[in-house]
């Protein structure tokens, strides 16, 4: 008994030591031959007088009061980090560190078997979407390199360690965990890992390792009030990573799949007034352009529950589903139209090529007059409010021409100059079709009605109550 007591208490005591290692030192050796300090340099134009504006009495008054105007064309540089992914001299790293750059200088870990001179890389292709850039050096020799992990597999309260060239400082290495997952800050296709390992200016580029020495993630960004390092570290997945670097090595720039809609996420309240809806999952389509979409049959108003045989919670998770998948690949869009499913085969096309052409507006008929309901006070387009508030012969609908500022219609946004063109999930073309959208919505027992609005052009649905 006593044997056995003692055993559960070494095995209890051994589990946590195994999760915390006691040094880094090996994970670190092993590892840096393959992380790079990237130097760039860029002609930037020359002053042409006085520059800079200082409160007096500061340290540099007297620097920017004699300073020489006129100046020529000078160079800049700048410092990132970046890793080997390939013996034959491929080497990753943030877009930002690179961009605009004449010259691209990669310095390598002064380690043996490492070449000690300055090596000139080349871009092969870059992805401002993701902030990520692949590069290319010609070395004498094979390099080493490091191979990406599997972000997806990687937890919160992980160990991590992140290598790079801090502030100018040379090869780094700090450690930490995984503080979250999945996080986003601005891009479309953001995936990032949140680490509190340290990560400064110069950073950017460099890898974010796990225990067994894969790359999980590109080090990216900070959260900082002052530009330093507070524990709040952004890492681009390497479930994003990988699939750029692939498009960038194969083709030197990206091929994402285009479905061509404009989308918005469900808003509880829309719920209801939305027929055969039960919850806030899927994405819903507030506009359908030229493009594969329309081709297909997709109509603004459908609801997309899945795609591809993925099942839809929002729009950041389609558009991140739709730019992963195959160009020209043909997928099933499942959606809910006036209460009923829908399956539509849908062929994809190129965002890339799509984002580079102008898309023409959706086009409908005319008539006017004026109407007030559920605090809004709204009139038939004319050619002359047309002219007037920018509206292209394409968009029809209801104008929104007062709107009470106590009202639940003010409260969720709209304002004078809106157009409405949907009501219940049905275009509008008279003031009439909006009076018949609100009874049919009150028979039906409903208590909201589903608006489309249009502002500059930007579609968004907004559900207002009916109810008296």
């Amino acid at each position: 008994m006593a044997v056995l007591t003692a055993l559960a208490v070494i095995v209890m005591t051994a589990t946590p030591s195994k999760a915390r290692p006691d040094s880094f030192a090996d994970l670190a050796e092993q590892i840096s031959p393959s992380v790079v300090n990237i130097t760039t340099s860029t002609v930037v134009a020359g002053r042409t007088g006085p520059q800079g504006i200082v409160p007096e009495g500061s340290p540099f008054e007297d620097f920017f009061r004699n300073a020489p105007g006129n100046e020529g064309p000078r160079r800049s540089s700048a410092l990132g980090s970046g890793f080997v992914i390939s013996e034959d001299g491929f080497i990753v790293t943030n877009n930002h560190v690179i961009e605009g750059a004449d010259e691209i200088q990669i310095e390598f870990f002064p380690g043996d078997g490492q070449p000690t001179e300055l090596l000139t890389a080349t871009i092969v292709g870059t992805d401002p979407n993701t902030d990520i850039a692949l590069l290319k050096v010609e070395a004498d020799g094979p390099l080493k390199f490091v191979n990406f992990g599997d972000s997806s597999v990687a937890r919160v309260g992980d160990w991590v360690m992140a290598m790079g060239n801090p502030l100018g400082q040379g090869f780094s290495v700090s450690a930490g965990i995984i503080s979250a997952r999945n996080r986003a800050l601005q891009g479309t296709y953001d995936d990032y890992i949140q680490t509190d390992a340290a990560i400064n200016r110069g950073n950017s580029g460099g890898p974010l390792f796990n225990m067994d020495g894969d790359v999980i993630g590109v080090n990216t960004a900070i959260l900082s009030p002052n530009g330093g390092s507070i524990g709040i570290g952004f890492a681009m997945s390497s479930a994003v990573v990988t699939r750029v670097i692939d498009q960038l090595q194969e083709f030197g720039e990206t091929r994402r799949g285009w479905l061509g809609v404009r989308i918005q996420d469900i808003e509880p309240d829309m719920v209801e007034g939305i027929e055969g809806l039960e919850s806030v999952n899927g994405a819903l389509i507030t506009d359908v352009p030229d493009g594969p979409a329309k081709n297909a049959g997709l109509l603004a108003g459908d609801v997309i529950l899945s795609f591809d045989g993925f099942d839809v919670e929002d729009t950041r998770g389609l558009v991140r589903r739709v730019g992963n998948t195959d160009v020209d690949k043909t997928v099933r869009v499942v959606v809910l139209r006036q209460g009923k499913t829908e399956t539509l085969a849908v062929t994809l096309g190129r965002r890339e090529t799509a984002e580079a052409t102008a898309v023409p507006a959706a086009a409908t008929p005319e008539e006017p007059q004026e109407l007030e309901m559920l605090g809004l006070s709204l009139s038939e387009l004319t050619d002359d409010m047309r002219s007037e508030l920018g509206i292209g012969e394409g968009v029809n609908g209801l104008v929104v021409t007062n709107i009470d500022q106590s009202s639940e219609a003010y409260e969720k946004g709209l304002r004078s100059g809106d157009v409405i063109t949907e009501a219940g999930q049905q275009a509008l073309s008279s003031l009439s079709d909006f009076d018949d959208r609100v009874e049919e919505a009150k028979e039906a027992g409903r208590t909201s009605l589903l608006l489309l609005i249009r502002r500059d052009g930007q579609p968004r649905f907004v559900a207002l109550s009916i109810e008296d």
